[in-house]
């Protein structure tokens, strides 16, 4: 590893830093005490830092020579999850049912590194912002930010991100050109007939059956109406219905996720799951209405961005440490709506974790420390790739 020696020596302080942050996670639009302990040391660095944008986000930013309208921007989330934190570490959550369980400690740190890295040494000329992030876990808050005018505001050539993946080698990068990550939709869906005794099924109209029927149907979407060489995942993820063994109930209430990379495979999508929505309320005598709601767009990266970050990775990490065609997965990432305005590359990074402990989303997971100064390298060696002197 190429680590910068000057932010290797600084691994101790932002190891510290990560375990203040991981003590005080806060939830989408809510990271006030993150959002204020972020501005401190931007500030302390000497940065030009901005507050406010879609309520905790913030953008810092450093100048350098004449050539200041060459700018790119350096993103990291901020939220944690409503998880309970299990893992007995000294540094664990202090904030009952929230946790840090994403690593979004981890990316604050690795780019608070480089922006102190950047502000302390003349390596670079143009335009850098820092972005960081409010609200991406279900949320939205990327999609925030640029409708309250981020790029307006703060212009931009390019746009990038890096996001921990604990179970690929420690500090090896991950990228691909193209669709990397799915589009994100929500669906909700109400089933209404006419409860009555178990007993007498002749005399209602069964909202458990058809959702039974239903749940099934839409399975079919996928495997029939979908190109099979083009990738969708149709997930009922709650069912709720019924008081007693013995009443059938008035509705039942069904909820999930659609996923998908292509506009034209959401089209599909969304119309097939109308229309069998329609067909299964004909076909039981029930009202099956449907909401759905597309949430994040496919996170696309641009080729020239990738090329970029590849080199920038290559250069800290060595060829054998940079996956530069990474399978694209169907989980979903609000940097796409900051995709959908600038071209840029979304990157990832790994924690050599096991399995066992090292999956995200869940209660004992925790950032692995080791990789803070290869990350912040690699923001460094990105800016100083783009943004020569």
């Amino acid at each position: 590893m190429a680590v910068n020696r000057k932010i290797g020596a600084m691994h101790r302080e932002m190891t510290r830093w990560r375990h203040e942050l991981h003590e005080r996670p806060e939830t989408a639009f809510t990271e006030w005490e993150t959002s204020a302990y972020v501005a401190e040391k931007l500030s302390s660095f000497g940065l030009d830092v901005q507050r406010g944008l879609a309520g905790t986000g913030i953008v810092a930013t450093i100048r350098r020579g004449r050539s200041r309208h060459r700018a790119i921007g350096l993103r990291s989330d901020m939220d944690a999850l409503d998880i309970t934190e299990e893992t007995g570490l000294p540094y664990a959550s202090r904030n009952a049912g929230k946790m840090h369980a994403c690593g979004h400690d981890g990316h604050m740190v690795m780019l608070l590194g480089a922006a102190k890295y950047l502000a302390e040494n003349d390596t670079f000329r143009g335009t850098v912002h820092f972005i960081f992030q409010p609200a991406e876990e279900n949320e939205g808050g990327g999609g925030r930010m640029v409708r309250e005018g981020l790029f307006t505001k703060f212009p931009v050539g390019s746009v990038f991100a890096l996001h921990n993946i604990p179970v690929l080698p420690e500090g090896m990068f991950a990228v691909c050109k193209g669709p990397m990550m799915a589009a994100y939709d929500v669906f909700d869906i109400q089933i209404t007939g006419k409860g009555g005794h178990a007993a007498t099924p002749h005399n209602v109209k069964d909202p458990v059956l058809a959702s039974a029927y239903l749940i099934n149907l839409l399975q079919s979407v996928v495997s029939r109406d979908v190109n099979p060489a083009q990738a969708a995942v149709i997930s009922v993820t709650e069912i709720h219905g019924g008081t007693s063994y013995n009443i059938v109930p008035d509705a039942v209430r069904l909820r999930g996720t659609a996923r998908h990379f292509l506009p034209a495979v959401q089209e599909r999508v969304e119309t097939r799951m109308r229309e069998i929505c329609a067909g299964v309320s004909a076909s039981f005598n029930v009202d099956a209405a449907m909401t759905y709601e597309r949430r994040y767009p496919p996170l696309i990266n641009t080729d020239r961005e990738v090329d970029e970050a590849v080199q920038a990775a290559t250069l800290v990490g060595g060829r054998k440490k940079v996956l530069t065609d990474f399978t694209p997965v169907m989980t979903s990432e609000d940097f796409a709506f900051m995709l959908e305005k600038r071209p840029g590359a979304y990157v990832g990074i790994g924690g050599g974790q096991p399995r066992e402990n090292g999956l995200l989303h869940q209660s004992r997971y925790d950032f692995n420390d080791r990789i803070l100064p290869v990350g912040a390298s690699y923001w460094v060696t990105l800016t100083e790739t783009i943004l020569p002197r």
